[in-house]
Protein backbone atom coordinates (compact mmCIF):
# COMPACT_ATOMS: atom_id res chain seq x y z
CA UNK A 1 0.00 0.00 0.00
CA UNK A 2 1.27 3.33 -1.17
CA UNK A 3 1.84 5.97 1.53
CA UNK A 4 0.65 9.37 -0.24
CA UNK A 5 3.43 11.95 0.00
CA UNK A 6 2.68 15.52 -0.72
CA UNK A 7 3.88 17.44 -3.69
CA UNK A 8 7.42 19.36 -2.51
CA UNK A 9 6.35 22.36 -4.40
CA UNK A 10 2.99 22.35 -3.04
CA UNK A 11 5.00 21.40 0.29
CA UNK A 12 7.20 24.42 -0.36
CA UNK A 13 4.52 26.73 -0.98
CA UNK A 14 2.64 25.60 2.43
CA UNK A 15 5.35 26.07 4.00
CA UNK A 16 5.99 29.48 3.10
CA UNK A 17 2.21 30.46 3.43
CA UNK A 18 2.99 29.35 7.46
CA UNK A 19 5.78 31.33 7.49
CA UNK A 20 4.29 34.58 6.20
CA UNK A 21 1.02 33.65 8.45
CA UNK A 22 3.30 33.52 11.83
CA UNK A 23 4.87 36.69 10.61
CA UNK A 24 1.69 38.80 10.45
CA UNK A 25 0.52 37.35 13.15
CA UNK A 26 3.55 39.08 14.89
CA UNK A 27 3.41 42.25 12.81
CA UNK A 28 -0.47 42.78 13.61
CA UNK A 29 0.49 42.79 17.26
CA UNK A 30 2.71 45.17 17.74
CA UNK A 31 2.48 48.93 18.28
CA UNK A 32 3.87 50.55 15.47
CA UNK A 33 1.32 48.59 13.37
CA UNK A 34 -1.09 49.21 15.35
CA UNK A 35 -0.64 52.82 14.91
CA UNK A 36 -0.60 52.98 11.38
CA UNK A 37 -4.24 52.25 10.22
CA UNK A 38 -3.68 52.25 6.82
CA UNK A 39 -0.74 49.46 6.91
CA UNK A 40 -2.79 47.36 10.13
CA UNK A 41 -5.84 47.11 7.41
CA UNK A 42 -3.28 46.22 4.40
CA UNK A 43 -1.61 43.41 6.59
CA UNK A 44 -5.34 41.88 8.16
CA UNK A 45 -6.24 41.28 4.57
CA UNK A 46 -3.39 39.59 3.77
CA UNK A 47 -3.67 37.72 7.38
CA UNK A 48 -6.96 37.31 6.52
CA UNK A 49 -6.43 35.90 2.31
CA UNK A 50 -4.00 33.37 4.42
CA UNK A 51 -5.70 31.81 7.02
CA UNK A 52 -7.97 29.44 5.46
CA UNK A 53 -4.59 28.43 3.29
CA UNK A 54 -2.91 27.67 6.84
CA UNK A 55 -5.91 26.50 8.54
CA UNK A 56 -5.74 23.55 5.27
CA UNK A 57 -2.42 22.83 5.61
CA UNK A 58 -2.55 22.20 9.27
CA UNK A 59 -5.63 19.39 8.60
CA UNK A 60 -4.00 18.45 6.06
CA UNK A 61 -0.48 17.33 8.39
CA UNK A 62 -2.67 16.04 10.88
CA UNK A 63 -4.23 13.80 8.35
CA UNK A 64 -0.32 12.67 7.16
CA UNK A 65 0.66 12.01 10.78
CA UNK A 66 -2.65 9.99 11.71
CA UNK A 67 -1.94 7.74 8.11
CA UNK A 68 1.54 7.47 9.27
CA UNK A 69 0.44 5.57 12.47
CA UNK A 70 -2.45 3.65 11.33
CA UNK A 71 0.16 2.22 8.46
CA UNK A 72 2.89 1.91 11.08
CA UNK A 73 -0.23 -0.50 13.35
CA UNK A 74 -0.91 -2.25 10.37
CA UNK A 75 2.65 -3.44 9.97
CA UNK A 76 3.24 -4.01 13.50
CA UNK A 77 -0.35 -6.19 14.11
CA UNK A 78 -1.47 -9.71 12.89
CA UNK A 79 -4.84 -9.62 14.42
CA UNK A 80 -7.68 -9.87 12.02
CA UNK A 81 -9.84 -6.66 13.47
CA UNK A 82 -6.94 -4.85 14.55
CA UNK A 83 -6.06 -5.54 10.68
CA UNK A 84 -9.51 -4.50 9.34
CA UNK A 85 -9.83 -1.47 11.36
CA UNK A 86 -6.73 -0.14 10.10
CA UNK A 87 -7.12 -0.81 6.49
CA UNK A 88 -10.63 0.69 7.05
CA UNK A 89 -8.77 3.66 8.49
CA UNK A 90 -6.04 4.14 6.19
CA UNK A 91 -8.81 3.98 3.34
CA UNK A 92 -10.86 6.50 5.06
CA UNK A 93 -7.36 9.01 5.72
CA UNK A 94 -6.48 8.20 2.01
CA UNK A 95 -9.81 9.85 0.94
CA UNK A 96 -9.65 12.94 3.13
CA UNK A 97 -5.30 13.27 2.34
CA UNK A 98 -6.63 13.47 -1.62
CA UNK A 99 -9.71 15.85 -1.15
CA UNK A 100 -7.14 18.27 1.47
CA UNK A 101 -4.38 18.46 -1.04
CA UNK A 102 -6.73 19.68 -3.85
CA UNK A 103 -8.29 22.01 -0.96
CA UNK A 104 -4.76 23.30 -0.38
CA UNK A 105 -4.04 23.90 -4.10
CA UNK A 106 -7.27 25.21 -4.31
CA UNK A 107 -6.60 28.07 -1.78
CA UNK A 108 -2.95 29.11 -3.03
CA UNK A 109 -4.76 29.97 -6.62
CA UNK A 110 -4.03 33.92 -6.69
CA UNK A 111 -7.37 36.11 -5.94
CA UNK A 112 -8.20 37.57 -8.55
CA UNK A 113 -8.08 41.38 -7.92
CA UNK A 114 -10.87 42.32 -10.03
CA UNK A 115 -13.51 40.08 -8.33
CA UNK A 116 -14.74 42.55 -6.24
CA UNK A 117 -15.11 45.52 -8.83
CA UNK A 118 -18.18 47.19 -10.27
CA UNK A 119 -19.42 45.11 -13.92
CA UNK A 120 -20.24 47.27 -16.71
CA UNK A 121 -22.64 45.29 -18.41
CA UNK A 122 -23.59 45.60 -22.08
CA UNK A 123 -26.57 43.55 -24.14
CA UNK A 124 -27.27 44.04 -27.43
CA UNK A 125 -30.11 42.02 -29.51
CA UNK A 126 -28.65 40.32 -32.23
CA UNK A 127 -29.82 38.30 -34.78
CA UNK A 128 -33.85 37.57 -34.85
CA UNK A 129 -34.91 41.00 -35.16
CA UNK A 130 -37.86 42.25 -32.88
CA UNK A 131 -37.46 38.86 -31.19
CA UNK A 132 -33.72 39.05 -30.22
CA UNK A 133 -34.88 42.54 -29.18
CA UNK A 134 -37.52 40.96 -26.88
CA UNK A 135 -34.70 38.64 -25.42
CA UNK A 136 -32.41 41.06 -24.75
CA UNK A 137 -34.70 42.86 -22.72
CA UNK A 138 -35.37 39.41 -21.17
CA UNK A 139 -31.54 38.91 -20.35
CA UNK A 140 -31.46 42.70 -18.86
CA UNK A 141 -34.34 41.74 -16.29
CA UNK A 142 -32.12 38.09 -15.56
CA UNK A 143 -29.39 40.08 -14.55
CA UNK A 144 -31.48 42.92 -12.48
CA UNK A 145 -32.99 39.75 -10.31
CA UNK A 146 -29.98 38.46 -9.94
CA UNK A 147 -28.55 42.33 -8.61
CA UNK A 148 -31.37 41.94 -6.19
CA UNK A 149 -30.29 38.54 -5.47
CA UNK A 150 -27.03 39.09 -4.40
CA UNK A 151 -27.80 42.38 -2.93
CA UNK A 152 -26.03 44.38 -5.47
CA UNK A 153 -27.20 47.85 -7.13
CA UNK A 154 -27.57 48.61 -10.55
CA UNK A 155 -26.75 51.91 -12.28
CA UNK A 156 -27.95 52.39 -16.07
CA UNK A 157 -26.04 53.91 -18.25
CA UNK A 158 -27.57 54.10 -21.61
CA UNK A 159 -30.81 52.44 -22.71
CA UNK A 160 -31.91 52.22 -26.69
CA UNK A 161 -35.50 50.57 -26.78
CA UNK A 162 -36.80 48.55 -30.32
CA UNK A 163 -40.52 47.99 -30.02
CA UNK A 164 -42.71 48.09 -26.57
CA UNK A 165 -40.80 45.65 -24.21
CA UNK A 166 -37.56 45.52 -26.10
CA UNK A 167 -34.01 46.87 -26.05
CA UNK A 168 -31.78 47.10 -29.17
CA UNK A 169 -28.54 47.95 -26.38
CA UNK A 170 -28.58 48.58 -22.56
CA UNK A 171 -25.27 49.64 -20.58
CA UNK A 172 -25.68 49.21 -16.73
CA UNK A 173 -23.01 48.98 -14.18
CA UNK A 174 -23.79 46.72 -11.42
CA UNK A 175 -21.94 46.93 -8.16
CA UNK A 176 -21.07 45.02 -4.41
CA UNK A 177 -19.06 42.51 -3.23
CA UNK A 178 -18.05 39.92 -5.88
CA UNK A 179 -20.42 41.58 -8.82
CA UNK A 180 -17.50 41.20 -11.57
CA UNK A 181 -16.34 37.97 -10.25
CA UNK A 182 -19.64 36.11 -10.95
CA UNK A 183 -21.25 38.30 -13.38
CA UNK A 184 -17.70 37.91 -15.95
CA UNK A 185 -18.98 34.55 -16.93
CA UNK A 186 -21.88 35.84 -18.71
CA UNK A 187 -19.80 37.06 -21.70
CA UNK A 188 -20.54 36.28 -24.87
CA UNK A 189 -23.38 35.22 -27.40
CA UNK A 190 -27.01 33.64 -25.52
CA UNK A 191 -29.12 31.77 -28.38
CA UNK A 192 -32.74 31.78 -27.12
CA UNK A 193 -35.10 28.93 -28.93
CA UNK A 194 -38.88 29.50 -28.66
CA UNK A 195 -42.10 30.59 -30.54
CA UNK A 196 -42.73 34.12 -31.03
CA UNK A 197 -45.98 35.73 -29.96
CA UNK A 198 -46.49 36.66 -33.20
CA UNK A 199 -46.13 33.66 -34.57
CA UNK A 200 -49.79 32.26 -35.44
CA UNK A 201 -47.89 28.71 -36.62
CA UNK A 202 -46.97 27.43 -33.83
CA UNK A 203 -43.36 27.78 -34.90
CA UNK A 204 -39.64 27.76 -32.37
CA UNK A 205 -37.68 31.05 -33.71
CA UNK A 206 -33.93 31.43 -32.53
CA UNK A 207 -32.66 34.79 -31.67
CA UNK A 208 -29.61 35.90 -30.35
CA UNK A 209 -28.32 38.61 -28.06
CA UNK A 210 -24.39 39.78 -27.26
CA UNK A 211 -23.68 40.10 -23.77
CA UNK A 212 -19.96 42.01 -22.53
CA UNK A 213 -18.76 42.20 -18.94
CA UNK A 214 -16.07 44.70 -18.64
CA UNK A 215 -14.36 44.95 -14.68
CA UNK A 216 -15.61 49.02 -14.09
CA UNK A 217 -11.72 50.52 -14.71
CA UNK A 218 -10.34 52.78 -12.33
CA UNK A 219 -7.98 55.48 -13.25
CA UNK A 220 -5.15 53.97 -11.69
CA UNK A 221 -5.59 51.12 -13.78
CA UNK A 222 -5.02 53.17 -17.18
CA UNK A 223 -4.43 56.58 -18.19
CA UNK A 224 -6.58 58.15 -20.94
CA UNK A 225 -4.32 60.68 -23.32
CA UNK A 226 -6.89 63.46 -23.60
CA UNK A 227 -5.65 64.21 -27.15
CA UNK A 228 -6.62 60.64 -27.99
CA UNK A 229 -10.42 61.21 -27.69
CA UNK A 230 -12.98 63.05 -29.94
CA UNK A 231 -15.53 64.19 -27.89
CA UNK A 232 -18.74 64.88 -29.80
CA UNK A 233 -22.06 66.32 -28.64
CA UNK A 234 -25.74 65.68 -29.72
CA UNK A 235 -29.60 66.40 -28.91
CA UNK A 236 -30.72 63.14 -27.04
CA UNK A 237 -33.60 60.95 -28.51
CA UNK A 238 -36.17 58.62 -27.36
CA UNK A 239 -38.27 59.18 -24.19
CA UNK A 240 -37.46 62.03 -21.71
CA UNK A 241 -38.32 64.96 -20.62
CA UNK A 242 -37.80 68.41 -22.24
CA UNK A 243 -34.45 69.03 -21.07
CA UNK A 244 -33.32 65.60 -22.12
CA UNK A 245 -34.71 65.94 -25.37
CA UNK A 246 -34.41 69.76 -26.41
CA UNK A 247 -30.61 70.29 -25.43
CA UNK A 248 -27.58 69.05 -26.59
CA UNK A 249 -26.46 67.40 -23.63
CA UNK A 250 -25.85 63.23 -25.15
CA UNK A 251 -22.31 62.83 -24.98
CA UNK A 252 -20.31 61.12 -27.74
CA UNK A 253 -16.47 59.81 -27.11
CA UNK A 254 -14.29 58.16 -29.79
CA UNK A 255 -10.88 56.47 -28.29
CA UNK A 256 -8.91 57.12 -31.82
CA UNK A 257 -6.20 55.06 -31.15
CA UNK A 258 -8.50 52.29 -31.01
CA UNK A 259 -11.60 53.64 -32.56
CA UNK A 260 -13.52 52.69 -29.46
CA UNK A 261 -16.69 54.79 -29.42
CA UNK A 262 -19.64 55.31 -26.39
CA UNK A 263 -22.30 56.89 -26.20
CA UNK A 264 -24.33 58.19 -23.75
CA UNK A 265 -27.55 60.20 -23.55
CA UNK A 266 -29.48 58.80 -19.86
CA UNK A 267 -28.78 62.09 -17.85
CA UNK A 268 -29.93 65.64 -18.58
CA UNK A 269 -26.57 66.89 -17.62
CA UNK A 270 -23.54 66.65 -20.74
CA UNK A 271 -21.37 66.89 -17.70
CA UNK A 272 -22.84 63.88 -16.45
CA UNK A 273 -23.59 61.93 -19.66
CA UNK A 274 -19.38 62.56 -20.56
CA UNK A 275 -18.08 61.59 -17.11
CA UNK A 276 -20.11 57.96 -17.40
CA UNK A 277 -19.06 57.65 -20.94
CA UNK A 278 -15.77 57.95 -19.86
CA UNK A 279 -16.34 55.14 -17.17
CA UNK A 280 -17.59 52.87 -19.75
CA UNK A 281 -14.89 53.71 -22.51
CA UNK A 282 -12.09 53.26 -19.68
CA UNK A 283 -13.48 49.76 -18.70
CA UNK A 284 -13.54 48.96 -22.50
CA UNK A 285 -9.94 49.54 -22.91
CA UNK A 286 -9.10 47.78 -19.80
CA UNK A 287 -11.54 44.48 -20.49
CA UNK A 288 -9.23 44.95 -23.99
CA UNK A 289 -6.45 44.72 -22.24
CA UNK A 290 -6.63 42.08 -19.83
CA UNK A 291 -8.07 39.96 -23.32
CA UNK A 292 -4.61 40.31 -24.83
CA UNK A 293 -2.74 39.79 -22.17
CA UNK A 294 -4.84 36.41 -21.34
CA UNK A 295 -4.34 35.59 -25.30
CA UNK A 296 -0.81 35.30 -25.10
CA UNK A 297 -0.58 33.60 -22.02
CA UNK A 298 -3.60 31.46 -23.97
CA UNK A 299 -0.50 31.24 -26.87
CA UNK A 300 2.32 30.80 -24.33
CA UNK A 301 0.25 27.78 -22.86
CA UNK A 302 -1.23 26.57 -26.44
CA UNK A 303 -4.22 26.43 -25.48
CA UNK A 304 -7.40 28.71 -25.55
CA UNK A 305 -8.15 29.22 -22.15
CA UNK A 306 -9.24 32.93 -21.70
CA UNK A 307 -8.84 34.49 -24.89
CA UNK A 308 -11.60 37.41 -24.45
CA UNK A 309 -13.55 36.05 -27.71
CA UNK A 310 -16.92 36.64 -27.58
CA UNK A 311 -17.80 35.23 -30.50
CA UNK A 312 -18.77 31.55 -29.88
CA UNK A 313 -22.44 30.69 -28.60
CA UNK A 314 -21.90 30.33 -25.15
CA UNK A 315 -25.66 29.41 -23.74
CA UNK A 316 -29.41 28.59 -25.14
CA UNK A 317 -32.50 29.23 -23.61
CA UNK A 318 -34.82 26.63 -24.98
CA UNK A 319 -38.41 27.40 -24.14
CA UNK A 320 -39.93 24.32 -25.45
CA UNK A 321 -38.34 22.10 -23.52
CA UNK A 322 -37.44 24.16 -20.51
CA UNK A 323 -33.96 23.91 -21.21
CA UNK A 324 -30.72 26.13 -20.03
CA UNK A 325 -27.65 24.42 -21.90
CA UNK A 326 -24.55 26.45 -21.59
CA UNK A 327 -22.06 24.96 -24.21
CA UNK A 328 -18.68 25.82 -22.64
CA UNK A 329 -18.99 22.90 -19.86
CA UNK A 330 -22.05 20.86 -21.26
CA UNK A 331 -24.39 21.98 -18.63
CA UNK A 332 -27.83 21.75 -19.12
CA UNK A 333 -30.48 22.56 -16.66
CA UNK A 334 -33.87 21.74 -16.75
CA UNK A 335 -34.89 25.01 -14.52
CA UNK A 336 -35.29 27.87 -17.25
CA UNK A 337 -38.04 30.11 -15.24
CA UNK A 338 -35.66 30.13 -12.28
CA UNK A 339 -32.48 30.71 -14.12
CA UNK A 340 -34.52 34.09 -15.93
CA UNK A 341 -35.70 34.53 -12.75
CA UNK A 342 -32.47 35.38 -11.72
CA UNK A 343 -31.07 31.91 -9.72
CA UNK A 344 -27.96 31.51 -11.65
CA UNK A 345 -25.86 30.24 -9.02
CA UNK A 346 -25.81 26.73 -10.11
CA UNK A 347 -24.47 27.99 -13.45
CA UNK A 348 -22.01 30.41 -12.32
CA UNK A 349 -20.76 27.82 -9.46
CA UNK A 350 -20.48 25.12 -12.29
CA UNK A 351 -18.18 28.10 -14.74
CA UNK A 352 -16.20 29.02 -11.80
CA UNK A 353 -15.10 25.45 -10.93
CA UNK A 354 -14.35 25.04 -14.52
CA UNK A 355 -12.05 28.00 -14.46
CA UNK A 356 -10.29 27.17 -11.05
CA UNK A 357 -9.59 23.92 -12.73
CA UNK A 358 -7.59 25.68 -15.75
CA UNK A 359 -5.71 27.69 -13.29
CA UNK A 360 -4.48 24.88 -10.95
CA UNK A 361 -1.96 23.82 -13.80
CA UNK A 362 -0.08 26.97 -12.92
CA UNK A 363 -0.13 26.27 -9.14
CA UNK A 364 1.16 22.96 -10.47
CA UNK A 365 3.53 24.01 -12.56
Amino acid sequence: MKTPTLDPRLEQRLHDAEARFAELEEALASPAVLSRPDQLRELGQERAHLEPVVDTARRLHVALRERKGAADLLAETDEADVLAMAEEEIASLDARIESLTREARERLLPRDPLEDRAAVVEIRAGTGGDEAGLFAADLMRMYQRLAERQGWSVELVSLSEGIPGSLKEVIFTVRGRGAYGRLRYESGVHRVQRVPETESQGRIHTSAATVAVLPEAEEVDLQIDPGDLRIDVFRSSGPGGQSVNTTDSAVRITHVPTGLVVSCQDEKSQHKNKAKALKVLRSRLLDRMIAEQEAQRARDRKTQVGTGDRSAKIRTYNFPQNRVTDHRIGLTLYSLGEVLGGDLDELIGALRLAKEEERLVDVEA
